[in-house]
């Protein structure tokens, strides 16, 4: 348990590392032929949970602190196996990016989550049948059964549930013999497919799209390049610092870029917009408190802000209105529903209408909270009790580890009790 109580924040910290782009570099290193070093790793549950799995399947993997050095054999064949089981924590994007991975080699392996992994929808990888391998979800859900036999070709994707699986089939499509073309309808968090292209090509492979990402023409016979991958700074962990900053002091977060292409840097289009004072440096930011009003944002394309947009919603004067609620049904809770319930213990009214949350500012009150065993709801809910009336206490504190492990450490070393 982890007790936050009302306080006035002020320092800087550094950013975490990208657990998204951790977990993609991972993938890359373990399909090129030699040795990769990624350095400023993620070092939370799920960048772990990866570095398993490239384990699992043949690489031979070190890791020195914030740094992991990773050989891969380029390609993926039965006899490189530690085993026949891919144990992916409860990471998703492990699970939909790996499934294809999978698919390249001639066993059957058993891709298998935990926790809250055990309830995400997994039918979608099952488009692996028409590229050739043999794919079986369990009812929809994992556990996954994969059999290799990828060889390329073309496939439809729907993308308004997840990009994780487009991001697994542009991974693992230019290993291919045969040319590829996935053609995708509504696509969402077109953000991080972003980011897949931009590591892919810093390996080497070479991914052709149209504007609007509705068509990706992949040339088969490609090969990985081992290189020296660099993680940049996560913007969807410091939000809540950020957030922090603007309801309870003043905050700097160091390590991010300015220029990324994570959809979460709208973080601080938002803050703006509720009346915060956001300054942008080189590769950090700041921010300031100052009087906060409500704010209308589309979270769609990037659902991780919904929980620290509510916690920012909760210090504004009058209502603020968050689109994108529908994106939150299968993450490590119903996160709507989840945010909805622990806000009102704190005395917030936050109601659901569709697709959308309104979110009513007041004064907050302490409250016992019950994370759902999801890190971002702790995160939101540590962050809104630095400016509660009353004691706040947050159930297994240790759900932040799945992204961001060192967050009560970071907040604690920014805030005196009032």
């Amino acid at each position: 348990m982890k007790v936050i109580r009302s306080s006035v924040i002020s320092g800087s910290v550094a950013a975490p590392p990208s657990k998204s782009a951790t977990i993609r570099a991972i993938a890359a290193s373990l399909l090129a032929p030699g040795r990769s070093e990624i350095r400023n790793l993620s070092v939370c549950d799920d960048a772990l949970a990866a570095l398993g799995i490239a384990e699992t399947l043949g690489a031979e993997v070190r890791r020195d602190g914030d740094h992991a050095f990773i050989t891969g054999h380029g390609v993926i064949k039965k006899e490189y196996l530690r085993g026949k089981t891919i144990r992916c924590g409860e990471s998703g994007l492990c699970m939909r990016m790996f499934a294809p991975v999978a698919g390249l080699v001639n066993e059957e392996l058993v891709i298998e989550g935990s926790g809250s992994l055990l309830s995400r929808p997994m039918k979608m990888v099952e488009g692996l049948e028409v590229l050739g391998a043999r794919c079986e979800t369990t009812n929809g859900f994992p556990p996954i059964r994969v059999k290799g036999g990828i060889d390329g070709g073309t496939v439809h994707l729907d993308g308004s549930e997840s990009s994780q699986f487009l991001t697994g089939l542009l991974m693992v499509l230019p290993l291919c013999p045969k040319d590829s073309v996935i053609e995708v309808s509504n696509l969402k968090s077109r953000a991080y497919v972003e980011m897949t292209v931009a590591i892919a090509k810093e390996f080497g492979i070479e991914l052709f799209h149209d504007r609007d990402m509705k068509r990706f023409d992949i040339p088969g016979n490609q090969a990985y390049r081992p290189c020296i991958s660099t993680i940049e700074g996560d913007w969807s962990g410091a939000s809540f610092m950020l957030v922090a900053g603007a309801i309870a002091g003043s905050v700097k977060v160091k390590g991010l870029a300015i220029s990324s292409a994570q959809a979460d840097r709208a973080i601080a289009q938002v803050l703006e917009q509720a009346g915060a004072r956001v300054a942008m440096g080189d590769d950090c930011v700041s921010v300031e408190k100052d009087r906060l009003r409500g704010f209308r944002f589309d979270a769609t394309d990037c659902p991780d802000l919904f929980p620290p947009l509510v916690a920012l919603a909760a210090n504004c004067e009058g209502e603020s209105r968050i689109f994108g609620a529908e994106r939150l049904k299968h993450k490590e809770s119903n996160r709507a529903l989840a945010l909805a319930s622990e806000f009102s213990k704190l005395g917030i009214e936050a109601r659901l209408s569709g697709d959308r949350m309104e979110v009513r500012g007041g004064r907050l009150k302490g409250a016992a909270i019950n994370t759902h065993n999801d890190h971002r709801i702790a995160m939101a809910c540590a962050v809104a009790a630095l400016n509660c009336h009353g004691e706040v206490t947050i159930d297994n504190p240790a759900c932040v580890f799945k992204s961001y492990p060192s967050f009560f450490e970071d907040l604690d070393s920014l805030g005196r009790q009032q």
